[in-house]
């Protein structure tokens, strides 16, 4: 016996209109920029950031790591360009600058970036506040841990101002992240407007 085709069962289906079609849910994208960034824009932002870092504000104990940031946001944002090798390299030449331990920076950096990058698709959903209370937990880890691996190392314990260095960075990552996308969402609306 031939089986017959069946139209398929809807509210206007007796009516004779096909009913409009479901628009398909867009896939969230892992990154809100539309476009590609500048690669002037985005080597500038590095390179400027860590002309910052080298002033003597970062002997600070408690200060912020800035250049982390601006390493994580890139490495979220544009990973192609940004991501575990330029963290290391950084990190190496922060550790020559700061005639700490070699390599103990650069092994802070790249796992914060690794950390980042293994969140990108969660973090890049959120606002930027959210992101920073996703951010904190790995920072404080990582952070800790280069503490212990510092203190093994120089055998000297450097105290608990790290923590307070590992909370300001994850408060501030709004504001950077907020200051690194502001050209970004200007050029959209520029682009917008000449459409």
């Amino acid at each position: 016996m031939p089986i017959q085709n069946r139209s398929k069962v809807t509210g206007s289906s007796r009516s004779g209109i096909a009913p409009p079609p479901v628009p398909l849910p867009r896939a969230v994208g892992p990154n809100p920029i539309d476009h590609v960034t500048s690669l002037f824009f985005v080597w500038a932002t590095l390179v400027g950031v860590w002309l910052l870092s080298l002033l003597p504000w970062r002997t600070w104990p408690m200060a912020p790591d800035l250049l982390l940031l601006v390493i994580v946001f890139w490495s979220l944002h544009d990973s192609r360009r940004v991501g575990l090798l330029t963290a290391f390299v950084f990190g190496l030449i922060m550790d020559v600058h700061d005639v700490g331990p070699l390599g103990l920076q650069a092994l802070t950096y790249a796992l914060t970036v690794f950390a980042a990058l293994s969140l990108q698709r969660r973090l890049l959903r959120f606002e930027l506040v959210s992101q920073a209370l996703h951010l904190l937990p790995p920072l404080v880890v990582i952070k800790a841990l280069g503490a212990l691996i510092g203190a093994f190392l120089v055998s000297a314990w450097p105290g608990w101002s790290w923590s307070i260095s590992a909370l300001l960075t994850a408060a501030l990552w709004p504001l950077v992240a907020w200051l690194l996308l502001l050209p970004q969402h200007r050029l959209q609306e520029t682009e917008t407007t000449a459409e």
